[in-house]
């Protein structure tokens, strides 16, 4: 029976870490960074020492959390590097990358805050940045994206898609589509002005509207 006690620890740790990457994931996705780690484990049905022993750090929470998404955000971004028609590469990071962002209230704010210790958050947001840059200069040449564009206008558009409150993830998915195309109107040198995505009505609380 002792030979099988390691395995037996290592299975329920391994479970542990599942529970807690889950609660946390739902959370943050929810709710945004602010979710005290308590809240976490008792979502995740575990002892706030078992939480700890397995993430010491809120950071490194964080980081193994959005690990999917980092990833995801980099194959965005690459593939809409390898468009050879860099404008429609550009509308291509932008329309995914506002999904993405709308789908996990978390990782917007994740990715746009700095974290002492998260080195693969920072390391992916560096990496996305540099990546768009060079995407615009390429859609600036091809005289399709507006020459006064500058990088900050990405973290506005990030900032204002965090925004969207809607009722359900897929209304907010929808929601955030359609401002996508309202931003890729505004940052095309000669907008077109294309057909709108179907609207999704947003959720407002009175703190909203006073």
């Amino acid at each position: 029976m002792t030979d099988h006690l390691p395995h037996t620890l290592r299975s329920d740790a391994l479970d542990n870490r599942e529970r807690i990457l889950d609660a946390a994931r739902k959370l943050f996705a929810a709710e945004g960074l602010d979710v005290p780690m308590r809240e976490i484990a008792r979502r995740a049905a575990v002892g706030p020492a078992t939480l700890y022993r397995r993430f010491p750090t809120k950071q490194t929470l964080v980081t193994a959390v959005f690990a999917d998404q980092l990833r995801a955000c980099r194959t965005i971004v690459d593939e809409g590097c390898a468009d050879p028609d860099p404008w429609r590469g550009f509308c291509q990071v932008i329309e995914q990358v506002c999904e993405l962002h709308a789908r996990d209230r978390g990782f917007t704010e994740a990715f746009m805050s700095t974290f002492p210790g998260a080195a693969d958050v920072d390391a992916g947001r560096e990496y996305t940045v540099r990546a768009v840059a060079g995407l615009a200069q390429r859609a600036k040449e091809a005289g399709r994206l507006r020459p006064d564009f500058v990088l900050d206008d990405l973290i506005l558009m990030l900032m204002a898609n965090k925004g969207l409150h809607t009722a359900s993830t897929a209304a907010q998915v929808m929601a955030s589509r359609r401002f996508a195309a309202f931003v890729i109107q505004a940052f095309e040198a000669c907008p077109r002005h294309a057909p709108l995505p179907p609207s999704a009505r947003p959720a407002f609380t009175a703190r909203d509207i006073t």
